[in-house]
């Protein structure tokens, strides 16, 4: 039918040129002789080309040489099926053609691929069966009547279920009686024997069919030898041989011997013989395949019928039975899926979570019981893993709130087979516990105490948050509401002083402080938080002096020898703190002669001195009074009240109702003095070393001045007896001096004091 298309669909088929080789091409194994496989359109104007077929792999007579021919300006080449042609996909199933392209001057090979397609409902007879001259079976006349004498063999034929029958003549008296042969090929001898039937050759037309329209034919030539004179036997009988499953293609099995002229061996069954083969002189048997009895369990028993002939006289033979046994080998380790285990979870995940179930198979017995084992690399020591058969679960509580606790498990799954060797396979596990927030942070809370004066950013102290997760540091601390006097560090928790504090106007601070978690999830955006309230207390510090009411006060007493009496007393307060009510007094000036003391607040006159110098004239004391808070707070602030006392004495000539009265002005401007005192109060230690350092100084300036005493006196001569009574004059004269100076102050009636204030012109100072 292919031969039969028109031209014109084969040219529009005709797509390749010459720079597209290599080609390929698949053709079906029912293709017969003259069938076209390829056609080439070449181009070569100005020469006249040539194609070629140089070789075929495998060698075969199968493909024609490629013809060329000139259509419409074009050469067309084409390559056909050989009248020889027998393809056959179970046998050869690929051909690589190696082509020769020639224009003029140029050559250029290339390959052409071609694929032999299996046809299921295709029957081929192939072989020297299907040859004129058939397939020669010799026999010896003494075969057994009915024996089996040939198997005919066609590819593909065991599956389609064809049916064969002997379609020659058989007529006596040359044939003793008739062949037979089945579904299966096999060809038998006559019911009535071969015997005297040397030298004849039978020939035998068979007719192969598989289906209605599937059909072959061959030819089988029977010839009958003459009985063997000799005697060939096995040198052994009844062999049982064991061999491992891990013998490659091509080892030796076991090596058959029997006792003959010329020797040969073939395999008898099974046929085809799939595992073993037979070497035809020696004997020895070979393996030809894989032993593997995972997926061919029929491998392990193979019963081997083996033959035994003379090659000059085929009909003297023997047979013997060989049992080859395949003993399984360990020879694969078990395989495992997952192979690699690589999980996380979460630590709050329960005992007797199943993290992963291991499937396991050994390619050496499908089937078998395998054994699991756990091993832990690190942490050491099951105690949060736990493998249950096949099956690894959670087997501890698994906590991430303490250090080096929330860690990657390794271990490994080890799969032990039972086989000998003893093969294992490795599983490698990582299981990565992850953290979860689980618990709120919190906060103790505190009190802080701040002086009022304290300067700002001062520390008050740190508000100290805790998590039961890990890592407990985690925490940054905010104040929800309050005041903005304050301010609390977000990571560390300090608390500092951003305003200005004052103990009057506000004494106490409460600020709520919001402590929240972080990094303590895999999960960035889970927080946990919690809060607490601190409490600042602000101490008063001494910011405000004593203020006097007055604070100038001018007052006149009438005294008497021997008597003390009551001045006055000093009223004083401090306007913004009302409640500081512990102050301390002492007399700073004007307290000449020592007649004023202070009695706490009160300003006495102690008139108890007895003889002279008692004044005669009234007296003017001009006191200066200093006011200073006693509390604990510091530092302390004083005043400085201002008290003039006109004193005047009593006379034994004065009347008693005639009273000496001075005229005070009533308009006075008070100066407020305002004196703050700062001191410095040295450590004890500081005191020791100073006081023992001035002594041991002092001490050095005496021994050198005493030296240097020493030596002027020995260097200056005794002074006369003029210069003596010069110097004692001398001495004389200045100790007049002195009392004369001692006694001058006993005149003066009023000290000066220079306080600020205007005095009267017309009071005088001295009586």
């Amino acid at each position: 039918m292919v031969l039969l298309r028109p031209v014109a669909l084969l040219l529009a088929l005709v797509v390749s040129e010459l720079h597209c080789l290599p080609w390929f091409i698949n053709v079906s194994e029912s293709q017969g002789p003259g069938t076209i496989l390829k056609f080439f359109s070449l181009n070569c104007s100005s020469h006249t080309p040539t194609l070629k077929l140089l070789r075929v792999q495998p060698p075969t007579t199968f493909f024609n040489p490629p013809s060329l021919t000139r259509w419409q300006g074009i050469y067309v080449g084409k390559l056909t099926l050989s009248s020889s042609a027998r393809l056959d996909a179970l046998a050869v199933n690929h051909y690589e053609l190696q082509l020769q392209y020639t224009c003029g001057n140029y050559v250029m090979n290339g390959p052409l691929s071609v694929d032999v397609q299996r046809d299921p409902g295709h029957i081929q007879c192939v072989g020297r069966f299907a040859s004129p001259a058939g397939e020669i079976i010799l026999v010896p006349e003494t075969v057994t009547p009915g024996a089996r004498l040939y198997t005919l063999l066609l590819p593909g034929l065991e599956l389609q279920g064809a049916q064969m029958s002997i379609t020659s003549a058989q007529d006596p008296p040359y044939f003793p009686g008739p062949f037979s042969i089945n579904g299966q090929g096999w060809l038998r001898a006559p019911p009535q024997g071969l015997k005297g039937q040397t030298q004849k050759a039978f020939q035998l037309q068979i007719l192969v069919r598989a289906g209605p329209s599937q059909s072959c034919r061959g030819m089988l030539i029977v010839k009958v030898l003459p009985a063997s004179s000799s005697q060939i036997a096995f040198l052994e009988q009844e062999q049982n041989i064991t061999i491992p499953e891990d013998l490659v293609p091509g080892s030796k099995v076991v090596q058959v011997q029997a006792r003959g002229s010329d020797v040969r061996y073939e395999i008898l069954s099974p046929v085809p013989c799939p595992l073993f083969s037979i070497g035809r002189a020696d004997g020895v048997i070979r393996t030809v395949a894989p032993l593997e009895l995972a997926p061919a369990a029929g491998a392990a028993v193979t019963a081997l019928q083996v033959k035994a002939f003379e090659r000059l006289r085929p009909w003297a033979s023997v047979e013997l039975h060989l049992t080859v046994k395949v003993r399984p080998v360990n020879r694969w380790p078990p395989r495992c899926l997952p192979a690699l285990l690589v999980t996380q979870i979460p630590e709050t995940k329960p005992v007797g979570t199943v993290l992963s179930t291991f499937t396991c198979a050994d390619p050496d017995s499908p089937g078998s019981t395998l054994d699991y084992q756990l091993r832990f690399h690190s942490p050491p020591g099951p105690a949060s893993l736990c493998l249950n058969g096949r099956v690894l679960e959670v087997n501890a509580t698994l906590d991430c709130d303490t250090p080096g606790a929330c860690f990657q498990h390794t271990a490994s799954i080890l799969v032990l087979d039972g086989g000998q060797p003893l093969m294992t396979t490795e599983v490698p596990v990582l299981v990565m516990v992850t953290p979860v927030n689980e618990f709120s942070p919190a906060c103790v809370p505190r009190t802080f105490r701040v002086r009022e004066d304290a300067w700002l950013d001062t520390l008050l102290g740190s508000v100290v948050g805790t998590d039961t997760d890990y890592p407990q540091d985690s925490i940054e601390y905010y104040t929800f509401g309050g005041s903005a006097t304050f301010a609390v560090d977000r990571l560390s928790g300090e608390v500092h002083l951003l305003g200005t504090l004052d103990y009057e106007q506000q004494r106490l601070y409460r600020l709520t402080v919001l402590v929240t978690d972080h990094s303590q999830d895999q999960d960035p955006t889970s927080h946990r938080s919690g809060s607490c309230t601190i409490t600042i207390e602000v101490e008063d510090v001494n910011d405000h002096a004593p203020e006097c009411e007055p604070p100038f006060q001018e007052l006149t007493i009438h005294t008497s020898l021997g008597r003390s009496m009551e001045v006055t007393k000093v009223s004083c307060r401090v306007p913004q703190e009302p409640q500081r009510l512990a102050f301390s007094y002492s007399i700073m000036g004007g307290n000449s002669q020592s007649r004023f003391s202070l009695q706490g607040a009160i300003l006495v006159h102690n008139d108890l001195m007895l003889g002279p110098p008692w004044p005669e004239q009234p007296h003017t004391y001009e006191l200066l009074i200093r006011v200073a808070d006693a509390g604990p707070s510091i530092p302390h602030l004083s005043t400085t009240a201002t008290v003039v006392v006109h004193l005047v004495p009593w006379r034994d000539s004065t009347v008693a109702t005639r009273t000496h009265r001075t005229t005070v002005p009533s308009v006075m401007t008070p100066l407020l003095v305002t004196d703050t005192e700062a001191f410095w109060q040295p450590e004890p230690w500081f005191v020791v070393v100073l006081t023992v350092t001035s002594a041991l100084l002092l001490l050095a300036l005496g021994w050198l001045l005493s030296r240097l005493l020493r030596g002027l006196a020995q260097v200056l001569p005794a002074p006369s007896k003029p210069a003596q009574a010069l110097l004692l004059n001398s001495i004389q004269g200045t100790e007049e001096s002195i009392e004369g100076f001692m006694e001058s102050p006993r005149k003066e009636t009023l000290q000066q004091h220079f306080d600020g204030r205007a005095q009267d012109s017309r009071e005088s100072p001295s009586s």
